[in-house]
Protein backbone atom coordinates (compact mmCIF):
# COMPACT_ATOMS: atom_id res chain seq x y z
CA UNK A 1 0.00 0.00 0.00
CA UNK A 2 1.04 3.36 -0.93
CA UNK A 3 -0.17 6.47 0.40
CA UNK A 4 0.72 10.62 1.42
CA UNK A 5 0.29 12.30 4.07
CA UNK A 6 -3.09 12.83 5.29
CA UNK A 7 -4.64 16.30 6.26
CA UNK A 8 -4.66 15.91 9.65
CA UNK A 9 -1.90 16.89 11.58
CA UNK A 10 1.05 16.88 8.25
CA UNK A 11 4.67 17.44 9.10
CA UNK A 12 4.40 20.94 8.83
CA UNK A 13 6.52 22.15 5.63
CA UNK A 14 8.33 25.95 7.76
CA UNK A 15 9.93 23.30 10.40
CA UNK A 16 11.50 20.65 7.07
CA UNK A 17 12.59 23.72 5.96
CA UNK A 18 14.42 24.80 8.97
CA UNK A 19 16.85 21.58 7.70
CA UNK A 20 19.70 23.07 5.96
CA UNK A 21 21.22 19.25 5.46
CA UNK A 22 24.51 20.31 7.68
CA UNK A 23 24.82 16.60 8.60
CA UNK A 24 25.58 17.83 12.02
CA UNK A 25 23.03 15.41 13.33
CA UNK A 26 24.59 12.66 12.13
CA UNK A 27 27.27 11.77 14.65
CA UNK A 28 24.64 12.21 17.34
CA UNK A 29 21.88 9.45 16.08
CA UNK A 30 22.43 6.34 17.52
CA UNK A 31 19.92 4.98 14.65
CA UNK A 32 22.71 6.21 11.87
CA UNK A 33 25.60 4.86 13.87
CA UNK A 34 24.48 1.55 14.15
CA UNK A 35 22.58 1.21 10.79
CA UNK A 36 24.55 3.52 8.50
CA UNK A 37 22.21 4.37 5.98
CA UNK A 38 21.53 7.82 5.40
CA UNK A 39 17.46 7.58 5.51
CA UNK A 40 18.24 5.93 8.93
CA UNK A 41 19.35 9.79 10.23
CA UNK A 42 17.51 12.55 11.34
CA UNK A 43 18.25 14.13 8.02
CA UNK A 44 17.34 11.51 6.15
CA UNK A 45 14.06 10.97 7.47
CA UNK A 46 13.26 15.11 6.98
CA UNK A 47 13.96 14.18 3.20
CA UNK A 48 11.87 11.60 3.36
CA UNK A 49 8.91 13.82 5.08
CA UNK A 50 9.50 16.70 2.67
CA UNK A 51 9.12 14.10 -0.64
CA UNK A 52 5.94 12.76 1.05
CA UNK A 53 4.36 16.21 1.55
CA UNK A 54 5.10 17.42 -2.14
CA UNK A 55 4.21 14.01 -3.60
CA UNK A 56 7.87 13.22 -4.37
CA UNK A 57 7.37 9.86 -2.62
CA UNK A 58 5.18 7.83 -0.70
CA UNK A 59 4.03 6.11 2.85
CA UNK A 60 4.95 2.86 2.31
CA UNK A 61 6.34 -0.18 3.91
CA UNK A 62 10.23 1.40 2.63
CA UNK A 63 9.68 4.75 4.03
CA UNK A 64 7.78 3.49 7.16
CA UNK A 65 10.86 1.13 8.09
CA UNK A 66 13.22 4.13 8.16
CA UNK A 67 10.64 6.19 10.57
CA UNK A 68 10.28 3.36 12.76
CA UNK A 69 14.41 2.83 12.70
CA UNK A 70 14.38 6.43 14.77
CA UNK A 71 14.81 5.97 18.87
CA UNK A 72 13.17 9.08 19.39
CA UNK A 73 16.36 9.89 21.83
CA UNK A 74 16.13 13.47 20.42
CA UNK A 75 20.06 13.91 20.42
CA UNK A 76 19.60 15.87 16.89
CA UNK A 77 18.19 18.19 18.69
CA UNK A 78 20.06 19.39 20.94
CA UNK A 79 23.29 18.99 18.41
CA UNK A 80 21.67 21.03 15.57
CA UNK A 81 22.62 24.54 14.94
CA UNK A 82 19.98 25.60 12.67
CA UNK A 83 17.16 24.75 15.43
CA UNK A 84 15.46 21.93 13.94
CA UNK A 85 12.62 20.89 15.38
CA UNK A 86 12.65 17.22 15.13
CA UNK A 87 10.78 16.44 17.78
CA UNK A 88 7.94 17.79 16.46
CA UNK A 89 8.34 16.71 12.87
CA UNK A 90 9.30 12.70 14.35
CA UNK A 91 5.48 13.34 16.26
CA UNK A 92 3.36 14.26 13.78
CA UNK A 93 4.80 11.75 11.54
CA UNK A 94 4.82 8.53 13.03
CA UNK A 95 0.54 9.20 13.87
CA UNK A 96 0.77 9.42 9.69
CA UNK A 97 2.28 6.05 9.63
CA UNK A 98 -0.01 4.74 12.11
CA UNK A 99 -3.07 5.40 10.24
CA UNK A 100 -1.78 4.82 6.58
CA UNK A 101 0.87 2.00 6.38
CA UNK A 102 -0.81 -1.14 7.39
CA UNK A 103 1.57 -3.65 9.56
CA UNK A 104 2.65 -7.11 8.41
CA UNK A 105 1.05 -9.59 11.20
CA UNK A 106 4.17 -9.99 13.69
CA UNK A 107 3.90 -6.67 13.78
CA UNK A 108 0.85 -5.91 14.50
CA UNK A 109 0.52 -8.80 17.13
CA UNK A 110 3.55 -7.73 18.67
CA UNK A 111 2.33 -3.76 19.17
CA UNK A 112 -1.02 -5.10 20.08
CA UNK A 113 0.40 -6.94 23.31
CA UNK A 114 2.45 -4.09 24.41
CA UNK A 115 -0.10 -1.65 23.69
CA UNK A 116 -2.87 -3.20 25.38
CA UNK A 117 -1.12 -4.69 28.57
CA UNK A 118 2.10 -2.36 29.03
CA UNK A 119 0.18 1.37 29.68
CA UNK A 120 -3.05 -0.35 31.87
CA UNK A 121 -0.72 -1.34 35.19
CA UNK A 122 -3.97 -3.44 36.65
CA UNK A 123 -4.17 -5.99 33.87
CA UNK A 124 0.03 -6.18 33.51
CA UNK A 125 -0.38 -6.38 37.92
CA UNK A 126 -2.56 -9.86 36.68
CA UNK A 127 0.58 -11.62 35.10
CA UNK A 128 3.05 -10.66 37.96
CA UNK A 129 1.92 -14.25 40.03
CA UNK A 130 2.72 -16.65 36.66
CA UNK A 131 6.22 -14.25 36.03
CA UNK A 132 7.14 -15.22 40.22
CA UNK A 133 6.48 -18.54 39.44
CA UNK A 134 8.36 -18.65 36.14
CA UNK A 135 11.60 -17.15 37.94
CA UNK A 136 11.36 -18.74 40.67
CA UNK A 137 10.87 -22.07 38.81
CA UNK A 138 14.22 -21.76 37.29
CA UNK A 139 12.07 -21.67 34.13
CA UNK A 140 13.41 -18.29 33.17
CA UNK A 141 17.00 -19.57 32.91
CA UNK A 142 16.16 -22.29 30.93
CA UNK A 143 14.70 -20.31 28.73
CA UNK A 144 17.42 -17.91 28.22
CA UNK A 145 20.47 -20.81 27.64
CA UNK A 146 18.35 -22.83 25.15
CA UNK A 147 17.59 -19.46 22.82
CA UNK A 148 14.16 -20.85 22.24
CA UNK A 149 12.83 -17.87 22.31
CA UNK A 150 15.32 -15.86 19.61
CA UNK A 151 13.84 -18.92 17.33
CA UNK A 152 10.75 -18.60 17.64
CA UNK A 153 10.32 -14.31 17.76
CA UNK A 154 13.13 -12.09 18.04
CA UNK A 155 11.01 -9.90 20.25
CA UNK A 156 9.52 -11.95 22.01
CA UNK A 157 13.02 -13.11 23.48
CA UNK A 158 13.71 -9.15 23.57
CA UNK A 159 10.83 -8.44 26.12
CA UNK A 160 12.09 -11.54 28.06
CA UNK A 161 15.48 -10.50 28.02
CA UNK A 162 14.87 -7.18 30.02
CA UNK A 163 12.24 -8.95 32.40
CA UNK A 164 13.04 -7.66 35.82
CA UNK A 165 12.78 -9.83 39.31
CA UNK A 166 9.33 -9.78 39.97
CA UNK A 167 8.92 -9.68 44.20
CA UNK A 168 6.32 -9.87 46.65
CA UNK A 169 6.45 -6.06 46.68
CA UNK A 170 5.20 -5.81 42.77
CA UNK A 171 2.00 -6.95 43.98
CA UNK A 172 1.41 -4.95 46.19
CA UNK A 173 0.33 -0.78 46.38
CA UNK A 174 1.59 0.49 49.59
CA UNK A 175 1.74 4.19 49.34
CA UNK A 176 -1.42 5.81 50.95
CA UNK A 177 -3.17 8.67 49.18
CA UNK A 178 -2.21 11.09 51.17
CA UNK A 179 1.51 11.16 52.78
CA UNK A 180 2.40 14.22 55.48
CA UNK A 181 5.86 16.64 55.40
CA UNK A 182 8.00 15.86 57.62
CA UNK A 183 8.33 18.69 60.23
CA UNK A 184 7.12 22.12 58.39
CA UNK A 185 4.66 21.78 55.12
CA UNK A 186 7.22 23.93 52.61
CA UNK A 187 5.13 22.32 49.53
CA UNK A 188 1.88 20.35 48.77
CA UNK A 189 3.02 17.74 45.70
CA UNK A 190 1.58 15.54 43.48
CA UNK A 191 3.40 12.01 42.71
CA UNK A 192 3.22 10.05 39.41
CA UNK A 193 3.77 6.67 39.96
CA UNK A 194 4.12 5.24 36.50
CA UNK A 195 3.02 2.05 34.82
CA UNK A 196 6.52 -0.30 34.64
CA UNK A 197 7.84 1.88 37.72
CA UNK A 198 5.11 0.74 40.02
CA UNK A 199 5.26 -2.58 39.55
CA UNK A 200 9.13 -3.38 38.99
CA UNK A 201 10.73 -0.34 40.47
CA UNK A 202 8.13 0.28 43.62
CA UNK A 203 11.36 0.70 45.72
CA UNK A 204 12.22 4.09 43.55
CA UNK A 205 8.57 5.44 44.33
CA UNK A 206 8.57 5.00 47.98
CA UNK A 207 12.33 6.40 48.48
CA UNK A 208 10.96 9.62 45.99
CA UNK A 209 8.06 9.83 48.70
CA UNK A 210 10.41 9.53 51.47
CA UNK A 211 12.93 11.81 50.05
CA UNK A 212 9.98 14.28 49.25
CA UNK A 213 8.15 14.29 52.74
CA UNK A 214 11.53 14.75 54.53
CA UNK A 215 12.45 17.78 52.50
CA UNK A 216 8.93 19.62 53.72
CA UNK A 217 6.67 18.38 51.04
CA UNK A 218 3.12 16.84 51.62
CA UNK A 219 2.73 14.16 48.88
CA UNK A 220 -0.49 13.29 47.47
CA UNK A 221 -0.99 10.07 45.24
CA UNK A 222 -4.50 10.41 43.22
CA UNK A 223 -5.64 6.29 43.40
CA UNK A 224 -7.79 7.10 40.08
CA UNK A 225 -4.25 7.88 37.98
CA UNK A 226 -3.03 5.61 35.42
CA UNK A 227 -0.30 5.90 32.40
CA UNK A 228 0.86 8.75 31.66
CA UNK A 229 0.61 8.25 27.79
CA UNK A 230 4.40 8.03 27.06
CA UNK A 231 4.44 4.38 25.18
CA UNK A 232 1.61 5.06 22.88
CA UNK A 233 2.71 8.95 21.83
CA UNK A 234 6.28 7.92 20.90
CA UNK A 235 5.13 5.09 19.09
CA UNK A 236 2.11 7.19 16.81
CA UNK A 237 -0.86 5.90 18.70
CA UNK A 238 -2.63 9.17 19.01
CA UNK A 239 -6.02 8.08 20.12
CA UNK A 240 -4.93 6.23 22.84
CA UNK A 241 -2.18 9.02 24.40
CA UNK A 242 -4.94 11.30 24.26
CA UNK A 243 -7.62 9.41 26.35
CA UNK A 244 -4.49 8.09 29.06
CA UNK A 245 -3.65 11.74 28.71
CA UNK A 246 -7.27 13.23 29.87
CA UNK A 247 -7.50 10.31 32.39
CA UNK A 248 -4.38 11.54 34.50
CA UNK A 249 -5.51 15.37 34.08
CA UNK A 250 -8.54 14.30 35.39
CA UNK A 251 -7.05 12.63 38.22
CA UNK A 252 -4.69 15.60 39.52
CA UNK A 253 -7.99 18.46 38.65
CA UNK A 254 -8.79 19.21 42.65
CA UNK A 255 -5.40 18.03 44.60
CA UNK A 256 -4.23 21.79 44.57
CA UNK A 257 -0.82 20.79 44.18
CA UNK A 258 2.26 23.13 43.46
CA UNK A 259 4.22 20.46 41.66
CA UNK A 260 3.37 16.70 39.73
CA UNK A 261 6.39 15.32 40.43
CA UNK A 262 7.48 12.57 37.90
CA UNK A 263 11.03 10.03 38.91
CA UNK A 264 10.99 8.68 35.53
CA UNK A 265 12.61 10.40 32.60
CA UNK A 266 10.64 9.11 29.70
CA UNK A 267 7.13 10.31 31.88
CA UNK A 268 7.92 13.30 32.17
CA UNK A 269 9.21 14.32 29.01
CA UNK A 270 5.62 13.49 27.69
CA UNK A 271 3.77 14.60 30.72
CA UNK A 272 5.26 17.65 29.80
CA UNK A 273 3.95 17.27 25.94
CA UNK A 274 0.79 17.28 27.20
CA UNK A 275 -0.04 21.11 25.94
CA UNK A 276 1.05 19.66 22.44
CA UNK A 277 -0.82 16.09 22.95
CA UNK A 278 -4.05 17.77 23.21
CA UNK A 279 -4.04 20.94 21.52
CA UNK A 280 -6.67 20.04 19.29
CA UNK A 281 -8.71 19.51 22.35
CA UNK A 282 -11.14 22.46 23.32
CA UNK A 283 -12.24 21.26 26.60
CA UNK A 284 -8.96 19.75 27.45
CA UNK A 285 -6.50 22.25 26.04
CA UNK A 286 -6.14 24.64 28.72
CA UNK A 287 -6.15 21.95 31.42
CA UNK A 288 -3.43 20.16 29.51
CA UNK A 289 -1.10 22.98 29.28
CA UNK A 290 -1.68 23.96 33.11
CA UNK A 291 -1.16 20.35 33.88
CA UNK A 292 2.36 20.33 32.03
CA UNK A 293 3.28 23.40 33.48
CA UNK A 294 3.18 21.84 36.94
CA UNK A 295 5.41 18.82 36.12
CA UNK A 296 8.81 18.21 37.48
CA UNK A 297 11.04 15.84 37.35
CA UNK A 298 11.78 14.54 41.16
CA UNK A 299 15.66 15.83 40.34
CA UNK A 300 14.61 19.05 39.02
CA UNK A 301 12.24 20.13 41.63
CA UNK A 302 14.83 19.03 44.60
CA UNK A 303 17.44 20.96 42.57
CA UNK A 304 15.20 23.84 42.61
CA UNK A 305 13.73 23.97 46.51
CA UNK A 306 16.38 24.24 49.37
CA UNK A 307 17.34 20.82 50.56
CA UNK A 308 16.78 20.42 54.40
CA UNK A 309 18.09 17.04 55.25
CA UNK A 310 21.39 15.92 56.59
CA UNK A 311 23.28 13.43 54.01
CA UNK A 312 25.23 10.87 55.33
CA UNK A 313 27.91 8.83 53.58
CA UNK A 314 26.86 5.75 51.40
CA UNK A 315 29.88 4.02 52.31
CA UNK A 316 32.98 3.64 54.81
CA UNK A 317 35.22 4.75 51.84
CA UNK A 318 35.12 6.98 48.81
CA UNK A 319 32.49 5.88 46.15
CA UNK A 320 32.72 5.80 42.12
CA UNK A 321 29.12 6.62 41.00
CA UNK A 322 28.72 7.35 37.19
CA UNK A 323 25.33 9.10 35.89
CA UNK A 324 23.79 7.67 33.06
CA UNK A 325 21.94 10.62 31.40
CA UNK A 326 18.51 9.49 29.87
CA UNK A 327 17.68 10.35 27.01
CA UNK A 328 14.22 12.04 27.16
CA UNK A 329 15.98 14.02 30.71
CA UNK A 330 18.90 15.05 28.93
CA UNK A 331 17.84 16.31 25.30
CA UNK A 332 13.92 15.62 25.74
CA UNK A 333 13.80 17.57 29.31
CA UNK A 334 17.28 19.76 28.92
CA UNK A 335 17.93 18.13 32.74
CA UNK A 336 21.70 17.79 33.07
CA UNK A 337 23.27 19.56 35.77
CA UNK A 338 20.96 19.12 38.62
CA UNK A 339 21.03 15.28 39.03
CA UNK A 340 24.67 15.81 39.18
CA UNK A 341 24.88 18.74 41.85
CA UNK A 342 22.18 16.13 44.20
CA UNK A 343 24.28 13.44 43.48
CA UNK A 344 27.68 15.63 44.59
CA UNK A 345 25.84 16.43 47.74
CA UNK A 346 26.08 13.04 49.13
CA UNK A 347 29.41 12.88 51.19
CA UNK A 348 31.93 10.58 50.11
CA UNK A 349 30.95 10.61 46.34
CA UNK A 350 33.06 10.83 43.48
CA UNK A 351 31.44 11.48 39.90
CA UNK A 352 32.85 9.90 37.00
CA UNK A 353 31.30 10.73 33.41
CA UNK A 354 31.73 8.26 30.32
CA UNK A 355 32.83 8.64 26.83
CA UNK A 356 29.49 9.31 24.74
CA UNK A 357 27.59 10.35 27.50
CA UNK A 358 24.24 11.25 25.55
CA UNK A 359 24.35 8.53 23.06
CA UNK A 360 21.05 6.43 23.96
CA UNK A 361 21.36 3.03 25.50
CA UNK A 362 19.17 1.45 23.00
CA UNK A 363 15.79 1.05 25.21
CA UNK A 364 13.91 4.02 23.81
CA UNK A 365 10.50 3.09 25.48
CA UNK A 366 9.95 -0.26 23.63
CA UNK A 367 12.30 0.62 20.91
CA UNK A 368 14.41 -2.65 22.13
CA UNK A 369 11.44 -4.68 21.60
CA UNK A 370 10.39 -3.49 18.88
CA UNK A 371 13.93 -2.97 16.95
CA UNK A 372 16.21 -5.76 18.67
CA UNK A 373 19.21 -5.71 16.76
CA UNK A 374 19.91 -1.91 16.87
CA UNK A 375 18.94 -1.55 20.39
CA UNK A 376 21.84 -4.56 21.44
CA UNK A 377 24.34 -2.97 19.85
CA UNK A 378 23.47 0.45 21.45
CA UNK A 379 23.15 -1.39 24.82
CA UNK A 380 26.60 -3.42 24.34
CA UNK A 381 27.95 0.19 23.51
CA UNK A 382 26.55 2.18 26.95
CA UNK A 383 27.20 -0.19 29.19
CA UNK A 384 31.09 -0.70 27.97
CA UNK A 385 31.64 3.61 28.11
CA UNK A 386 29.97 2.92 31.49
CA UNK A 387 31.89 -0.03 32.67
CA UNK A 388 34.74 1.83 31.72
CA UNK A 389 34.77 4.79 34.14
CA UNK A 390 35.06 1.99 37.07
CA UNK A 391 32.31 3.29 38.45
CA UNK A 392 30.99 0.84 41.59
CA UNK A 393 27.13 2.43 40.68
CA UNK A 394 25.18 3.17 37.54
CA UNK A 395 22.32 6.05 38.55
CA UNK A 396 19.84 5.73 35.74
CA UNK A 397 17.04 7.90 36.09
CA UNK A 398 14.50 5.93 33.66
CA UNK A 399 13.05 2.28 34.29
CA UNK A 400 13.77 1.73 30.78
CA UNK A 401 17.26 2.37 30.81
CA UNK A 402 17.98 0.47 34.21
CA UNK A 403 16.36 -2.62 32.41
CA UNK A 404 18.08 -2.11 29.65
CA UNK A 405 21.67 -1.23 31.12
CA UNK A 406 21.00 -4.34 33.65
CA UNK A 407 20.38 -6.61 30.29
CA UNK A 408 23.89 -6.10 29.19
CA UNK A 409 25.47 -6.02 32.68
CA UNK A 410 25.20 -9.85 32.68
CA UNK A 411 27.39 -10.15 29.64
CA UNK A 412 30.47 -8.31 31.98
CA UNK A 413 32.56 -9.43 34.25
CA UNK A 414 32.03 -6.41 36.21
CA UNK A 415 28.46 -5.59 36.84
CA UNK A 416 28.14 -2.32 38.95
CA UNK A 417 25.08 -1.52 40.95
CA UNK A 418 22.05 0.23 38.75
CA UNK A 419 20.44 2.22 41.32
CA UNK A 420 17.62 5.38 40.87
CA UNK A 421 19.42 8.56 41.93
CA UNK A 422 16.25 9.24 44.18
CA UNK A 423 17.06 5.77 45.68
CA UNK A 424 20.80 6.99 46.74
CA UNK A 425 19.61 10.21 48.25
CA UNK A 426 17.33 8.45 50.27
CA UNK A 427 19.31 5.51 51.88
CA UNK A 428 21.89 8.92 52.60
CA UNK A 429 18.87 10.70 54.17
CA UNK A 430 18.12 7.42 55.91
CA UNK A 431 22.15 6.68 57.14
CA UNK A 432 21.78 3.05 55.12
CA UNK A 433 25.02 1.89 54.23
CA UNK A 434 25.66 0.19 50.44
CA UNK A 435 26.76 -3.20 50.38
CA UNK A 436 29.02 -3.31 47.26
CA UNK A 437 30.50 -7.10 47.26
Amino acid sequence: MKTNFDAKNTPKQELIDTCVHCGFCLATCPSYRVIGKEMDSPRGRIYLMDAINKGEATIDEATSSHFDSCLGCLACVTTCPSGVEYDKLIAATRPQVERNQPRNLSDRLIRTLIFNLFPYPNRLRTFLPSLWLYQKLGLQQIIRKSKILDKISPRLAAMESILPEVTVESLQDKLPTIIPAQGETRYRVGVILGCVQRLFFSPVNEATVRVLTANGCEVMIPKSQGCCAALPAHQGQEMQAQQLARQMIDSFADTKVDAIIINAAGCGHTLKEYGHILEDDSEYRTKAQEFANKVKDVQEFLSSIQLTTELSPLSGQELKIVYQDACHLLHGQKISLQPRQLLRKIPGIVLTEPIDAALCCGSAGIYNMLQPEVANELGQQKVTNLINTGADIIASPNPGCALQITKHLRFKDKQPMVIHPIELLDYSIRGIKLNLS
